[in-house]
């Protein structure tokens, strides 16, 4: 995929098409504005899965796109994500609970359309005191109500699910149906060849310098490996944290912080589902490997702010990358016993983009126009129907009612919601 590949002959979109994409997202009551874009030339700066995802819709329907990342595809934010597809409790409220589901869904169109490997099957997840697995039932019943197949199961059910799992001291856990998992570099570049053998472009590694204006609109932009035309453009660039103030001009107030998520070797068949217990979160992916992410996060220590103060994605060594998989996994052979003889493939440094309220940041920027933002947590569950909707905003021009709670000029108020 390293080379960029441009394939000419963009589509054209007739009204047919459009209306055929709106119904697809759930935007059929909407009336585009008269849009051609084949002449329309976009430039997506970031190529993670959010980046990726936007580039395929909006190739789909003709317009001509160039993604650019200053590493490349997957190699920051989505390649250290645990990778859970979920419309779960800690998707509050009730409007960003249901873009989550229309996130899950869409996976499963897409997962058909480019062959993607998803591991569905659903998530188990309980907590280790009385009083929160309270809460979690309450939440749980929530999540019914609002539609999403979940339910607290007794631990006789558990172990019949979850053979390899140790439940002892567990009384029930949260049974989430619809959860699954994927390789999110995997599905990164799936949607990026998809792109691609539509007439994308894609350049890395390519750093975005600076944006060309022209009548009050864009005209180019520059980037290090040269100039490349472009009307609009779109940061999806996850928890960079300049990148908002530098080219749309807007203070976007994160809180990111780091995770860490190792992978295994291949073992044999262990977990069925997803497996969200205390301290830790684990699945198996379809070709063995195991996926352990951490809870708790990196001591509030000056040691490690210092350490962290370049957001790193990687360990300095592979002897700190293997002491902090030995750390995780000594918490994961409590739940699962056969996982101690797990051997270390990869080990990432995970940023995740977390606007100061929890929720994504969609639309154009107040100062600049023709700049978009897309950045958000969630990334994974929330890429496919993100595409969707941003390839149709940028496109039309129409700002669709269901984003309005995610503008970047929204009053960002600071909630903890996971």
């Amino acid at each position: 995929m390293g080379g960029a590949k441009n394939m000419g002959g963009a589509e054209k979109m007739d009204r047919r098409t459009v209306l055929h994409f709106m119904a697809a997202a759930g935007l059929a009551s909407c009336t585009p504005k008269p849009a051609n874009p084949s002449n329309m030339k976009i430039v997506i700066v970031g190529a993670g899965i959010i980046g990726a995802s936007i580039a395929y819709h909006l190739t789909k329907l003709g317009a001509s796109v160039t993604i650019i990342d200053k590493v490349g595809p997957a190699t920051q934010t989505s390649q250290g994500t645990f990778a859970w597809i979920n419309a779960s409790w800690a998707k509050q409220p009730k409007f960003y609970h249901a873009l989550n589901q229309d996130g899950v869904t869409t996976w499963k169109t897409l997962q058909s359309d480019l062959g993607i490997p998803i591991k569905w099957g659903g998530s188990l997840e309980w907590f280790e005191t009385e009083a929160r697995q309270e809460k979690l039932a309450d939440q749980i019943k929530e999540q019914a109500l609002w539609g999403e197949p979940a339910s607290m199961l007794p631990v006789e059910r558990l172990i019949q699910m979850e053979p390899k799992v140790n439940f002892t001291g567990v009384g029930s856990a949260a049974f989430s149906g619809n959860d699954g998992a994927l390789d999110p570099v995997d599905a990164t570049k799936a949607l990026l060849k998809a792109a691609q053998s539509k007439g994308a472009i894609l350049k890395y590694p390519c750093e975005l310098l600076n944006i060309q204006m022209s009548n009050g609109g864009i005209e180019s932009v520059d980037t290090n490996l040269g100039k490349i035309a472009a009307d609009k453009v779109i940061l999806a660039t996850g928890a960079e944290p300049d990148i908002a103030k530098t080219f749309a001009e807007i203070e976007l107030p994160q809180r990111s912080t780091p995770g860490v998520i190792a992978v295994t070797k291949p073992m044999p068949p262990l977990l069925n589902r997803l497996i969200i217990a205390p301290g830790v979160h684990m699945h198996q992916r379809e070709d063995g490997r195991i996926v352990l992410g951490e809870q708790e996060g990196a001591p509030k220590t000056q040691a490690h702010a210092m350490r962290l103060k370049h957001r790193p994605t990687t360990f300095p060594s592979p002897e700190y990358s293997e002491q902090h998989f030995r750390q995780i996994l000594s918490i994961a052979e409590t739940f699962v016993p056969e996982i101690g003889s797990a051997e270390l493939e990869n080990a990432f440094i995970g940023w995740r983009p977390l606007p100061l309220d929890g929720h994504p940041v969609l639309g154009f920027s107040p100062k600049r126009s023709d700049v978009y933002l897309s950045v958000m947590h969630s990334g994974v569950s929330l890429a496919p129907v993100i595409g969707q909707l941003v390839a149709h905003e940028v496109l039309t021009g129409e700002l669709l009612e269901r984003l309005s709670k995610y503008r970047p000029d929204r009053d960002f108020k600071s909630v903890k919601r996971y």
